[in-house]
């Protein structure tokens, strides 16, 4: 039975220079698409650099909840998966 899996952004840089804020610069996978853990999802932006967003799990995406120059923090949902 598949289930829902909320992807949230992760910690962003090394630990002693994180940052807790991005601006998510565009997606790299569709609404529909088939995705494995690994899988680029998205990048973002800091004021530092440039951050890929990997696929935490196997599955389909199903919602993209933040959209390109929305700001985001570390914790927040980006995008709903669905899982088996």
């Amino acid at each position: 039975m598949s289930q829902l899996y909320e992807v949230t952004l992760p910690s962003l840089g090394d630990e002693g220079d994180a940052v807790s804020t991005a601006s998510v610069a565009f997606w790299l996978a569709g609404v529909g698409a088939t995705l494995r853990e690994g899988d680029d999802l998205l990048e973002v932006n800091t004021d530092k650099a440039a951050f890929v967003v990997a696929c935490p799990k196997n599955g389909v995406l199903r919602e993209m909840r933040v959209h390109p120059d929305d700001e985001v923090r570390v914790g927040d949902v980006l995008a709903v998966l669905e899982i088996d």
